[in-house]
């Protein structure tokens, strides 16, 4: 059969089945496509990855995600060519420098097999963080591979090379080994928090569709039940960047929790490395548990206990037990404790930090929570109730920064098409925060609290570093196409009649320099505007001498 081709490449980097070796150890047992390059210590952080801790190892199936850095020297996907990471919203974008993995772990009793176990996983790698899809892809694949291996792994791939890309506000169907998956892939310009399916009509379409409700979005009131009195205080945790270790029992339960917690400040993007589930054997391990400096803003999911002592240093450790949902009561909740009660090997479960938040805890949220278990609302719409506080308290932090942001950019009517564009005035902390009294988070949020030493605090974060280096890029490329629509309706031949041949020269060569980057950079324009800077370039060009003519004829076409 013929290799999966490019279509296949825009959702998956490969499939991978890893398999415990009593020689080996964790081995490579297959890749494919075959052809796909992966160096050797991605492989190694790929086998190291897909097998749950001898910790935590338990019969029967476990579905986990990992997440792990690309190989210095490979080329990075192009993010400026990306059309998709242009219309994505930003928490979606696929990943530039690291690779997802999406496991299915399977461990039974096998007599066949010198250990006794049959253990082995099937591992999708991806750049695309679609946590939901990628899961429910591997409940349908995982036990029919198992069954079949090989040729169903090649079946599978060939049907996915059908698939339509991932392209940003549409609606797709996606056909697997006999169901239809549907599902709408978010865009930048839909309304966080609005509803995401927009469903087709289903009367042509046999089998009949099944109807993911979202590509990415996890169970939050399941993730958060131990912590659901402390979300408030991770949220802050997470929105700083700070250092914070989740230690849970399963790669399940650490992997599904960071993930949770990465997702809590949605819109905003979590810019700091985070590994949903990082082991002892992994290439950054001295880098992440260097005792020689500060720890690192990453955000860590472990289950091996001996990380205990290696992480006794950190500000901010998240110990979960096994969570048990009490029927009628709120589960048991997690308790904050000090640091130093860290260091004794039979750690209880906790929350510990040192952090105290900037913001009053806010009780409403508690209250309608424990209401809904009450009433066995369905954790669905508890987790909708929670995702709704979390996004509403993001945006109330960050509407002001947007405000001013936007207070920044130079006003249209300053552009005109005989400059270079005016520049983006720079970002002042101290003016920003000179406005919060007049257009703060009150505006939009009941929560009180000290919000300017949560702003200061979160100017000096890898995720405002990432959220302001984003915006500055989008707002200079807005100046970039203002710029040009305004050049496109000037009377551009008639500036020419009294200028020398040396201004009318130089302005066709910024012309034409603007219009091949505006093309490269895909700038999304009105109609034909750089059409219409072609025609206006080649007819200044025309009422030139030919000698000049053919200069700039042959500095076109190089």
């Amino acid at each position: 059969p013929g290799l999966p081709g490019l279509r296949f490449s825009s959702w998956l980097e490969c499939v991978c089945v890893v398999t415990f070796d009593l020689e080996l150890g964790q081995a490579l047992e297959l890749v494919y496509p075959r052809d796909v390059r992966l160096t050797e210590k991605e492989k190694s952080s790929i086998c190291y990855l897909s097998f749950p801790d001898s910790y935590s190892g338990g019969l029967g199936d476990t579905q986990f995600s990992f997440r792990f850095r690309q190989s210095v020297g490979r080329r990075a996907a192009k993010q400026t060519e990306d059309v998709y990471n242009r219309d994505a919203p930003v928490w979606l974008q696929r990943e530039v420098s690291h690779f997802f993995g999406y496991v299915y772990f399977r461990q039974v009793k096998d007599v066949s097999v010198k250990r006794g176990y049959f253990q082995k996983s099937l591992v999708l790698v991806s750049r695309l963080p679609y946590v939901h899809l990628f899961h429910s892809l591997l409940q349908i694949m995982a036990p029919e591979f198992f069954q079949k291996l090989e040729p169903c792994l090649e079946a599978v791939c060939e049907q996915m090379d059908r698939w339509p890309r991932p392209v940003p506000g549409l609606t797709l169907d996606l056909p697997v080994m006999g169901v239809v998956f549907q599902i709408r892939i978010p865009s930048k310009t839909d309304k966080p928090g609005g509803s995401p399916v927009g469903q087709r009509s289903l009367e042509d379409s046999l089998p009949a569709p099944t109807l993911l409700p979202t590509l990415h979005e996890l169970d939050l009131f399941r993730c958060f039940q131990p912590l659901l009195i402390h979300v408030q205080v991770l949220w802050e945790l997470v929105l700083l960047g700070e250092p914070l270790v989740v230690m849970a029992p399963s790669p399940t339960l650490s992997s599904e929790v960071v993930l949770a917690l990465v997702s809590s400040i949605t819109p905003l993007k979590f810019c700091c490395d985070f590994r949903p589930y990082f082991t002892i054997h992994d290439s950054e391990f001295r880098e992440f548990t260097s005792r020689t400096q500060a720890p690192p803003s990453v955000l860590l999911g472990v289950t091996n206990p001996f990380f205990i002592k290696t992480f006794e240093n950190w500000p901010h450790v998240v110990r979960l037990g096994e969570t048990k949902m009490a029927a009628g009561d709120l589960p048991k909740q997690l308790k904050v404790k000090k640091l130093s009660k860290l260091k004794m090997t039979d750690t209880k479960p906790g929350i510990y930090t040192a952090h105290r938040t900037f913001l009053h805890k806010d009780k409403v949220l508690v209250r309608r929570l424990l209401k809904g278990i009450q009433r066995r609302r369905p954790s669905e719409a508890q987790s909708a109730i929670l995702r709704r506080h979390l996004l509403e308290l993001t945006q109330s932090f960050i509407i002001p920064l947007e405000r001013y942001l936007a207070s920044l950019m130079p006003l249209q009517r300053s552009v005109t098409p005989w400059k270079a564009p005016p520049l983006i005035r720079p970002f002042s902390e101290d003016e920003f925060l000179s406005t919060l009294d007049h257009a703060g988070p009150q505006l939009t949020s009941l929560l009180r609290g000290d919000w300017p030493g949560l702003y200061r605090k979160f100017f000096k974060s890898p995720n405002f570093d990432g959220w302001y280096r984003h915006r500055h890029k989008e707002m200079t490329l807005k100046l970039e196409s203002v710029h040009l629509e305004v050049m496109a309706d000037a009377d551009l031949l008639g500036w020419t009649r009294d200028k020398s041949q040396v201004e009318i020269v130089d302005l066709v060569v910024k012309i034409r320099d603007k219009v091949e980057r505006a093309r490269r950079q895909q700038l999304l324009l009105k109609d034909q505007v750089l059409d219409k800077l072609d025609a206006l370039t080649q007819t200044i060009v025309s009422s030139l001498p030919e000698d000049l003519q053919h200069v700039l004829g042959t500095r076109s076409t190089l």
